[in-house]
């Protein structure tokens, strides 16, 4: 039997364990990235773990979320960045250059390789034939250290895609395709890998939308073949030197197949609030809507903009709509600008925003109360936007330009019929405006010793967890329902800002839970801490879905939470809270979840000896009305790292014993 293109590229890179669905490996990073409202943290453990200089082929630190600058803390991240990076031999991406997955895409990624990024979603990569994981940013610190990055080994689920896309259909249907049939939850552990002889009809921009929004499906990662449209988008890149052809065996089999003819889709829209919320645009066709905005690293490519600029050229925005353009790199808006393209949508009515993620984190441009919003992001979590209530709807470029025009939710293929606009079908460009100026190379070592770190007042070093107890007494501080994202746990828009600093971020966890009137969720918490009584969360399914941002679990750990029990909890944020020594729980009776309410106070006996040797606990309510067990579905290595209090500690002495027993030997 033939190999998929994944475990070909998993074959390649792993280290440790056997590849084999459902095992653990530790495989090799090839490149790393991360952005700074995830990457201060992972730099700060980086140091906290003596790193040195990183031990990947290429890393990259990349401005795009926070660029804002309302206060001192977001210019403080971005020189520390900047000074660490040049001091640690990574790439520095500077704010304003864009948005880390479309700069990464079009300058450094490279099929075959292994990417390790601290954002969910990395997989973007997965659109040139990269194996492109997202993590937690430890995980991240320890792959730019040298250490492998541990997984478990997954199904792959093939799609197979047959004919071609229709005019005004758009690559974004696919993936709302695909997130409508399997949803966003019960994915963990798979990697979707497209194949077929419609892929060939899709240019690199358009595969990478498909994988970067196969993030909200809750997989590790999604992946195209590398061909004859990689060769053509790294040539107009300038960087051909980098094309390898990498595909599946013809007789490789699947653990899933999935069938799509990309000539029988229609526009799609995630309606309220989540991405697998899916209908075709044409049942909701005729909903009014007050703002639009295209942009987001799903959406933000040249191809994307020159659609909507061509469209938009001569025409009018509605009068009551708020639109809004973010390119999703600098070379994109360079080439926008020298052909014309911008101008057309300004003139149409266009505000133009930054290179960067802005709306799509609620960095600004939030819609009014009761409004409906267009974008053509990945997520539409609730609040995501950075207004409570919101109505965000996720669609294609051409779905948004259309409903742009007409004031109301509009399915683009009635365009040539409304506004006598002709589908204006863009290719790649033969060559990209490549302009590498505000990519700054890393220090030498030499000059790197004499370099010296910036760091503000407001970057302050994560606390390191304490070890587990031998006893855990702890009350409920929180019950959660399903999907609970790590927006809801750690809220973004203006709070994002507090990311460098654990003790003032930690202030708002839950902020959403919180009653006007009563303690929040952070003082209960600390009260509770000040007593030496542990905190713990229960939730539903999914628990942890969306971002990686890691402080959805450093921020509690800081609060004194030791547990999550929950019907499921998803990869990344399972890994995080492994990673801060969180013991992560699932009911094995999914029906005990309604027996729990807030403030019981729950007991865990032989908490270290469980996570030693056993695969359950068994959990008891303090006055001794009901009990339960909880599954501990770990791995070895999680384990350990469970035991040896965080993966920071465990790290730090693996390093100790491994140089300990180098020294035996020599």
């Amino acid at each position: 039997m033939g190999q998929t293109l994944v475990y070909k590229i998993l074959a390649e890179h792993t280290v440790d364990g056997k590849i084999a669905a459902g095992e653990q490996i530790g495989i090799r990073i090839d490149q790393t990235l991360t952005q700074d409202a995830t990457g201060t943290t992972a730099f700060l453990l980086f140091e906290s773990m003596g790193g040195g200089r990183v031990k990947t082929d290429l890393s990259v630190s990349y401005v795009d979320h926070n660029m804002a600058g309302f206060g001192p803390e977001n210019h403080n991240d971005h020189l520390y960045l900047q000074t660490i990076a040049a001091k640690s031999g990574v790439y520095h991406s500077r704010a304003g250059n864009g948005i880390c997955h479309q700069v990464h895409l079009e300058r450094f990624g490279r099929p075959g390789a292994t990417l390790l990024g601290s954002d969910s979603h990395t997989p973007t990569g997965g659109g040139i034939g990269m194996l492109a994981i997202g993590a937690g940013g430890l995980d991240v610190a320890a792959a730019m250290a040298g250490g492998p990055f541990y997984l478990s080994c997954p199904k792959v689920l093939g799609v197979k895609l047959t004919g071609r896309l229709n005019d005004w259909v758009a690559a974004k249907d696919v993936i709302l395709t695909l997130l409508g049939q399997l949803s966003t939850k019960g994915n963990v552990g798979w990697v979707v890998e497209y194949f077929g002889e419609g892929i060939e009809t899709l240019s690199v921009p358009q595969r990478a939308t498909i994988t970067n929004m196969g993030a909200e499906l809750g997989v590790t990662t999604s992946i195209f073949a590398s061909d004859e449209q990689t060769r053509k988008f790294l040539a107009a890149q300038k960087r051909v030197q980098d094309y390898q052809p990498l595909a599946a065996d013809a007789d490789a089999e699947y653990d899933r197949l999935i069938e799509i003819n990309l000539a029988e889709l229609e526009p799609m829209a995630a309606c309220p609030s989540s991405p697998d919320n899916v209908k075709t645009v044409s049942e909701i066709a005729g909903t009014g809507t007050g703002q639009v905005v295209i942009g987001s690293c799903t959406n933000s490519s040249f191809a994307d903009l020159m659609m909507a600029a061509r469209t938009l050229k001569g025409r009018s925005i509605n009068n009551m709509v708020e639109f809004a353009v973010a390119p999703g790199s600098r070379e994109v808006l360079n080439m926008l600008a020298e052909n014309g393209a911008l101008a057309d949508m300004i003139s149409a009515g266009a505000r133009i925003l930054e290179s960067g993620c802005g709306p799509c984190i609620g960095q600004g441009f939030s819609p009014a109360d009761e409004v409906v919003s267009l974008r053509t992001f990945n997520r539409n979590f609730p609040g995501r936007s950075g207004t409570t209530g919101d109505k965000v709807y996720l669609v294609s470029p051409e779905t948004a330009v259309a409903s742009a025009l007409t004031g109301k939710i509009t399915d683009p293929r009635d365009l040539p019929e409304l506004f006598g606009a002709e589908y204006p079908g863009i290719g790649l460009p033969d060559e990209f405006a490549v302009d590498d100026s505000m990519i700054e190379k890393p220090l030498s070592e030499k000059e790197a010793a004499k370099a010296r770190v910036l760091r503000g007042p407001t970057i302050v070093v994560p606390q390191t967890p304490p070890p587990l107890p031998e006893k855990l007494a702890a009350k409920v501080l929180v019950k959660c329902g399903d999907k609970i994202t790590t927006d809801h746990i750690m809220p973004a828009g203006t709070f994002l800002k507090l990311r460098s600093n654990v003790p003032e971020y930690a202030k708002v966890v839950f902020n959403c839970f919180n009653e006007k009137g009563r303690p929040t969720f952070a003082e209960r918490a600390l009260e509770l801490k000040q007593k030496a009584i542990a905190g713990i969360i229960v939730a539903g399914e999914s628990y942890g879905q969306g971002s990686s941002r890691e402080h959805a679990a450093l921020c509690p750990m800081y609060l004194g939470i030791r547990a999550v029990i929950a019907k499921s909890i998803e990869r990344i944020h399972k890994a995080n809270l492994i990673n801060f020594c969180i013991v992560p729980l699932t009911f094995a009776e999914a029906a005990d979840y309604d027996k729990i309410e807030p403030d019981d106070e729950l007991l865990i006996d032989d908490v270290p000896e469980a996570i030693k040797s056993s695969n359950e606990v068994t959990i008891v309510r303090r006055d001794g009305s009901f009990e339960f067990t909880g599954k501990l579905e770990l791995s070895d290595r999680d384990r350990e790292i469970l035991l040896s209090a965080g993966l920071l500690n465990y790290t730090r002495t693996k390093g100790q014993r491994d140089k300990g027993a180098k020294g035996q030997r020599d």
